[in-house]
């Protein structure tokens, strides 16, 4: 087999390996590739976060996860106990929006916008939500099952 003039050092490095069959028996050999047949285009990188765990919302413009975490209300605020930190997370969201708006902008088209929260609203369906889990029995009360003994550190602390 002759060296082609326009070979490059890359390729002669993959060519003189290849003679020394640095490249037999790799793991997965003679198999397919996964995923080259697929006709999504992000396969690849659908493949990878999934691997590597990440969150594809992760990804997402701030605007874009704003607008996420506002759908989200006051659902995700359920396991909150304390109307002040209720408070305190709508006020946060809503400094974190209108830090967003801020942001210098660039091209003709305008950003999309992530909607500020009526504090009060969001505080009243917090309210309503936290009455509502109240009143169904958790999985203990409906089994009849005794509750979970007390952590040594909870009776130690008296909590």
């Amino acid at each position: 087999m002759g060296v082609p003039p326009y070979e490059g050092w890359v390729e002669r490095q993959i060519r003189e390996a290849t003679e020394r069959g640095e490249f037999d028996d790799l793991p997965g050999a003679g198999r397919p590739l996964r995923g080259i047949d697929s006709s999504d285009p992000d396969w690849w990188v659908k493949g990878m976060m999934a691997r590597e765990g990440l969150d594809s919302s992760d990804a997402l413009p701030p605007v874009l996860q704003l607008r996420r975490e506002a759908a989200g209300y006051p659902q995700s605020l359920a396991e909150e106990r304390h109307e002040a930190d209720v408070r305190e997370l709508l006020r946060d969201f809503n400094r974190r929006v209108l830090d967003e708006r801020r942001r210098p902008t660039f091209g003709p088209t305008p950003p999309p916008l992530a909607p500020t929260v009526d504090v009060e609203q969001m505080v009243a369906a917090w309210r309503r939500l936290r009455e509502a889990r109240a009143v169904v029995p958790t999985s203990e009360e409906a089994t009849g099952a005794p509750p979970s003994p007390r952590r040594w550190w909870r009776r130690l602390l008296g909590r």
